[in-house]
C-alpha cells in the first residue's frame, strides 16, 4: 500500500470522540440510576390508588397522572435545555421527580388521595426525564451511529428498571417499619434513585453535549447544498418528524394502557405483589436490554423498517395477552415482554427518525414538544386502561391495543411510498 493509499485509509476510519465517549458514561450512571426510581412505582401505583378509592374503575387515574405530569415535564426541560443545555435540564427533572416521590409517601402516611394524585403528576418529572436522556446521548454522535447512541443510553436502564420491582415487597416491609404503608415502600427507592441521578448529572455530565454540538456546527464549514443521506445512503425526506411522533406515540399509549391494568389483573386473581413484580421486571428489562441491537438495527436498515416491526410485535402482545389465562405467570410475562421490545423497537427508531430531521438549533425544543405527544398518548392509554378493564375485562383492552397498534402500518407504508417517489423524480 503506498503512502498515499495509506493515509486516505486512515482518514476514513473515524476518530473516536473522547468527550463522546465520557458523555455517554455519565448519561449509563445516571440511567442506572433512574431506571430504579421509574420502575418503582410502576408495580404500585395501580394498587396503591386502588386501595385508597376502593374501585378498580379508576386505578388507570395514577398512570394517567404520572404521564400527564411527564407532558408537562417534557416542555420544560426540553426548553431549559434548549437555552441552558441538557445537564441543567435533566438533573432539574429529576429532583422534581425526587420531591413527586416524597409527596407520594406523604400522601400514603396521611391517607390523601387528593394529595397522592398531585404528588403522582410531580413524580412524573422522573418518567420524562429519563425518555428526554436518551437524545443527550446522541447530540455528539456521528451520522450513522445516532441510534446505536440512543440504545447506549435507553439500555443503561435496564439493570435499575428490572431491580425496582423486584425490590417492591423488600422496600413493603421496610416501609411498614418507618410507619408508611408497605403499597408506598417502592417511592422510598424511586426518591432516592432520581435524587441521585440528578447530583451524578450536575456534577459530570461537562462538557454539555447539546451546547457542544451546537458550538461545533457553528466552527464547522456549511455543508453542501441538498438533502443529507442517511446511514444507509438513502436522501432524507421532509416530514419525518411527524412519521417518528406517530411511532412512539401509539407505542407508548398501547404500552402503557396494557401494563397499568397488569398487576390488577394478576392481583385480581389472586397473585401476589412479588408475582406482579416479576412480570413488570420481564417487561421493563424487554423494553430496555434490546436497545444495542435496535439501534444496531435502525442504523443498518433504517426506521421504517424497524417502526413496522414495532407495530407488529405490539399486535403479537396483545394477541397473547388476550389469550393468557389469569392464572398464568408465565403467559402474562411473555406477553408483557413483548410489549416492552415492541415499545423498545417504536421508542428507538421513532427517536433515531426525528433526530436525524431536527436541525441543533431547534432539537431540544422540537424533542420537548414531541415527547409530551407521546407522555399524553402515555396518560390517555392508562386513564382509559381502568374503564375498559372495567367494562370489557383485560382480555378486551389486550387485543385492543394491539389492533391499534397495526395503525402505524399505513402511515410507515405511505411515508416509504413517498421517499420512493422523490427517488424516483430526482434520478
Amino acid at each position: 500500500m503506498t503512502s498515499a493509499a495509506a493515509t486516505r485509509a486512515k482518514a476514513s476510519i473515524p476518530v473516536p470522540d473522547p468527550a463522546q465517549r465520557h458523555i455517554l458514561r455519565v448519561l449509563v450512571a445516571s440511567q442506572l440510576l433512574s431506571g430504579a426510581g421509574l420502575a418503582a412505582g410502576v408495580v404500585v401505583g395501580a394498587l396503591l390508588a386502588q386501595d385508597m378509592l376502593g374501585t378498580t374503575g379508576l386505578a388507570g387515574l395514577p398512570s394517567a397522572l404520572l404521564t400527564a405530569g411527564s407532558a408537562f415535564t417534557a416542555v420544560v426541560v426540553g426548553r431549559v435545555s434548549q437555552s441552558r443545555g441538557r445537564r441543567t435540564g435533566l438533573a432539574a427533572g429529576y429532583l422534581t421527580g425526587a420531591v413527586g416521590s416524597a409527596g407520594v409517601l406523604t400522601a400514603a402516611v396521611l391517607g390523601s388521595p387528593v394529595l397522592l394524585f398531585v404528588a403522582l403528576f410531580v413524580y412524573g418529572a422522573g418518567s420524562a426525564t429519563n425518555l428526554q436522556a436518551r437524545y443527550a446521548g446522541a447530540d455528539l454522535a456521528r451520522p450513522g451511529h445516532r441510534a446505536r447512541a440512543v440504545s447506549t443510553v435507553l439500555v443503561a436502564t435496564t439493570l435499575g428498571g428490572v431491580a425496582g420491582p423486584n425490590l417492591a415487597a423488600p422496600t413493603g416491609v421496610l416501609a411498614e417499619h418507618l410507619g408508611i404503608p408497605a403499597l408506598a415502600g417502592p417511592f422510598l427507592l424511586s426518591g432516592a434513585a432520581y435524587g441521585l441521578a440528578a447530583l451524578v448529572l450536575a456534577l459530570r455530565l461537562r462538557p454539555d453535549p447539546l451546547l457542544t454540538a451546537r458550538a461545533r456546527a457553528q466552527a464547522a464549514p456549511p455543508p453542501a447544498a441538498g438533502p443529507a443521506a442517511d446511514a444507509t445512503g438513502a436522501r432524507r425526506a421532509p416530514g419525518g418528524v411527524v412519521l417518528g411522533a406517530l411511532v412512539m406515540v401509539l407505542s407508548q399509549l398501547v404500552m402503557v394502557a396494557v401494563m397499568t391494568m397488569t398487576p390488577v389483573q394478576m392481583h385480581d386473581h389472586g397473585h401476589s405483589t412479588a408475582a406482579s413484580g416479576a412480570v413488570i421486571a420481564c417487561h421493563i428489562g424487554a423494553m430496555y436490554l434490546p436497545s444495542p441491537l435496535t439501534g444496531w438495527l435502525v442504523d443498518r436498515y433504517g426506521g421504517l423498517r424497524i417502526a413496522a416491526a414495532s407495530g407488529t410485535t405490539l399486535l403479537a402482545s396483545g394477541i397473547l395477552g388476550a389469550a393468557a389465562p389469569g392464572d398464568s405467570v408465565g403467559l402474562l410475562a411473555l406477553a408483557l415482554a413483548l410489549l416492552g421490545l415492541g415499545w423498545n423497537l417504536g421508542l428507538v427508531s421513532g427517536t433515531a427518525i426525528i433526530t436525524d430531521r431536527v436541525p441543533l438549533a431547534t432539537r431540544a425544543r422540537t424533542q420537548g414538544v414531541v415527547d409530551v405527544s407521546v407522555a399524553v398518548a402515555g396518560a390517555t392509554g392508562g386513564m382509559a386502561s381502568g374503564i375498559v378493564v372495567a367494562a370489557a375485562g383485560y382480555p378486551a383492552l389486550a387485543l385492543a391495543c394491539g389492533a391499534l397498534a397495526l395503525a402505524l402500518l399505513p402511515a410507515i407504508a405511505a411515508t416509504a411510498y413517498r421517499q420512493r417517489a422523490r427517488g424516483a423524480s430526482r434520478s
